[in-house]
């Protein structure tokens, strides 16, 4: 069974501020909520994960704004949400054992950002042994400044993250061949 894990879509994410100048694919959350429409028509199961910073600084703290959920994928009630405070959605939660007693052993992950919170999931999600399908154009990263001082484009972040985990941790598709799949 095939299961729909969307990562830290929160409102923080947006605050370039502080994660950095630029982000790649500014339309993860569009991408994202097209993921989540068909999970949801083919009542297939879902889990959102929410991150909650311990770093009173961040905007995903929970006494911030950026805490919440981002309009686009924000969960149902009868929906579950996965609270985490370090990068894998697996570390201290009950994500594992919900999705081993519902018998899932595919993930399809989307969110952000690709290269902290999805990256580390996905390692640990395929390292627990579950197949795993990342989304590319519905996950995002920001730009960074190398160890050598020199800047590195949030779309180079991007893309790197992206082959660090293709075929050795997760198959790498886009947002329509997902929907695609889905549909047949």
């Amino acid at each position: 069974m095939t299961a729909l894990l969307l990562i830290d879509v929160q409102l923080g994410l947006q605050e370039t501020d502080y994660y950095g100048e630029e982000r790649s694919n500014l339309n993860a959350e569009k991408n994202c909520s097209k993921l989540l429409d068909e999970f949801r028509k083919g009542n297939l199961p879902l889990f959102h994960v929410q991150h909650c910073s311990t770093n009173p600084e961040s905007p995903l703290h929970p006494t911030k704004k950026g805490n919440a959920f981002h309009p686009l994928v924000a969960p149902k009630d009868d929906e579950p949400i996965i609270q985490k405070n370090v990068n894998s959605a697996f570390i201290g939660t009950v994500l594992e054992s919900q999705l081993k007693a519902k018998g899932i052993t595919h993930l399809v992950i989307a969110g952000l950002t690709t290269e902290h919170c999805v990256s580390t999931s996905t390692r640990m999600a395929s390292n627990l042994g579950f197949k795993t399908t990342l989304i590319s154009d519905a996950t995002a990263s920001f730009n960074k400044i190398g160890i050598d001082g020199e800047p590195i484009s949030a779309k180079t972040v991007h893309q790197i993250a992206l082959a660090n985990l293709k075929d050795e941790f997760a198959t790498i598709k886009d947002t329509a061949t997902l929907l695609q799949e889905l549909d047949n």
